[in-house]
């Protein structure tokens, strides 16, 4: 696998743009994807019990596993907006429909902004309208989806599969209400692989959950998550089946492409300063490991030490107590950075200087080792902030 300089069209046969239509004050806020072809699709969504009209709307058009475009704005999340909700973000489907040429129920829809307002549809619509589709802009598709966020967040690959190469790219947004079990967090991820909606689906659900899943910024689950991914075909290798190579290599780019883009999301948490990843081996089995490293990387109390770039491996050992999975309190090994901490829960001593060396890096890596087994697993998140707290008492403002 090589990792490239591309962004969202870099596959064969994608074209993306994005625009400024007044949803916001000033920056772009819609932007669309488009294959030239329909394309093998799958999809993971928010488990909110409060979900946004997009989420119903993008899950009904999903429904044959095949897409061609999707359309974002930002500024609205179109949520808690009712029957108008709906009918606004069907409306948005036709519209593109009628723009691009192509089916409406082959149109995603995604939506992330401020909950509660019913979209502005005739700016919508004149944006639609004023979309340039002679040339692709993948920049600004990057920029029409985000919100808060400091960054925008992509990542490309490519591999030869089958004798054919073959390139997957991948766009995110997300800063705030972070804490997907799939937080506004928005994934799309394209690629010119020939392969079946029903392989591709099951090969991001999987991915998803030791991806997107181990991310939180402030354990705010939104009501619009979703990640996509669109397989076109157009690479023309031959169609990749379950269990060969070729399977492994794209689900290893999938698995890359989706941990980069998780990694982007915390790292760009509201007003974080640094990015925290968190590691525990010697696990029972993977999903405890993944349960502790999630707990220890959301905790508040880790977070703010994190920030004050405070070695309280107390409050660390403390989420690690509380994560409610199978461990041996005596066996637990701990270290930040290359300093350990703990070995069998005992305090050791420290190199007090190198430790603030690695607490002022912009990563911060936490390892745990429960020697209690054989699995492990990761979680990435970010620290806590003033500036988190500013962002968020004034967002709807």
């Amino acid at each position: 696998m090589k990792i490239i300089d591309g962004k969202i069209d870099a596959p064969k046969g994608f074209f993306a743009t994005g625009l400024h239509a007044g949803l916001k004050h000033t920056k772009k806020d819609l932007g669309i994807v488009l294959s030239e072809v329909p394309a093998q699709a799958a999809g993971v969504f928010t488990t909110n019990q409060v979900k946004a009209a997009p989420i119903y709307v993008t899950k009904e058009a999903l429904s044959d596993g095949i897409l061609q475009a999707i359309i974002v704005n930002s500024g609205f999340a179109n949520a808690c907006t009712g029957a108008i909700g709906l009918e606004d973000a069907k409306t948005t489907q036709q519209y593109l429909a009628e723009k691009l040429g192509i089916a409406a129920d082959k149109i995603a829809v995604a939506s992330t902004g401020v909950i509660g307002k019913v979209l502005p549809m005739k700016k919508i619509k004149a944006g639609i309208d004023v979309f340039n589709l002679n040339q692709s802009e993948p920049q600004a598709f990057h920029e029409a989806i985000l919100t808060t966020d400091k960054a925008t967040k992509e990542v490309a690959v490519t591999d030869v599969i089958n004798g054919v190469e073959v390139t997957m790219a991948g766009v995110a947004k997300g800063s705030g209400m972070i804490h997907p079990n799939m937080a506004t967090m928005l994934s799309f991820i394209t690629t010119d692989a020939f392969i079946s909606n029903d392989l591709v689906q099951e090969i991001l659900s999987e991915k998803t959950e030791v991806t997107y899943n181990q991310i939180t910024v402030d354990g705010d689950t939104s009501t619009n998550d979703m990640v996509l991914v669109l397989a076109n075909g157009l690479a023309e290798n031959p169609e990749i089946e379950k269990g060969t190579e070729a399977y492994q290599k794209f689900a290893a780019m999938l698995d890359y492409v989706s941990a980069e883009l998780a990694k982007k999301i915390a790292k760009d948490g509201e007003g974080a300063t640094k990015l925290i990843e968190v590691e525990v081996t010697g696990a029972s089995d993977s999903l405890a490991a993944r349960l502790i490293a999630k707990k220890v990387v959301g905790s508040s109390l880790v977070k703010t030490a994190m920030f004050g770039e405070d070695p309280n491996w107390g409050r660390i050992i403390c989420a690690v107590g509380y994560a409610e999975t199978l461990i041996d309190p005596n066996k637990i090994d701990m270290w930040i950075g290359q300093q350990q901490l703990l070995k069998q829960s005992q305090p050791q001593e420290f190199d007090q200087t190198i430790m603030k060396e690695i607490l002022a890096n912009e990563t911060i890596k936490i390892l745990i080792d429960l020697n209690v087994g054989t699995e492990s697993g990761k979680a990435w998140g970010c620290d806590l902030t003033y500036k988190y707290v500013e962002i968020n008492a004034l967002y709807h403002t």
